[in-house]
């Protein structure tokens, strides 16, 4: 596993909800919502060249990028770039397998992880969440077919 180092500063709740409400795959959740998931978020600040997931390796994590930039490595050839407000590791939160890419920050980096015991607690309790999440997929497979 990386070291990644715990943000020591964290956001007040209202900025967290913002934050989220500003990425697609959450956008249509309700506030109060978002603010029950902002409790269960780890916020990690990420340095430049740091690897944040390393491909072949377990993951149980969904990433949301607050701010900064991220490589998509596969087979060590870089395929794309992430930025703030997107999202990755929400196929191995849903479903583990391991990683089919390594993920390192192209600068410094602030994410939310939300990890997969407490996303499938919140989906059962929350269906939005499951909607959002699902919604996301469908435009991914939607594009991949194009």
């Amino acid at each position: 596993m990386f070291l990644i180092k715990l943000k020591k500063t964290m956001r007040l709740t209202i900025e967290k909800v913002l934050l989220l409400k500003s990425v697609p795959i959450l956008a249509d959740i309700p506030d109060q919502i978002l603010a029950e998931l902002a409790s269960i978020l780890t916020e990690l600040s990420v340095s430049n060249g740091e690897t944040v997931v390393k491909e072949g390796e377990m993951g149980a994590a969904l990433y949301v990028i607050i701010d900064g930039q991220l490589g998509v490595y596969r087979n060590g050839k870089k395929v794309a770039t992430l930025a703030s407000k997107e999202v990755f590791g929400e196929l191995a939160v849903l479903s583990p397998e391991p990683n089919s890419a390594t993920m390192i920050a192209e600068e410094d980096t602030q994410l939310f992880r939300l990890d997969q015991e407490a996303l499938h607690g919140f989906m059962g309790q929350y269906v939005e969440v499951a909607i959002g999440i699902i919604h996301v997929l469908c435009q991914q497979l939607r594009k991949q077919s194009h």
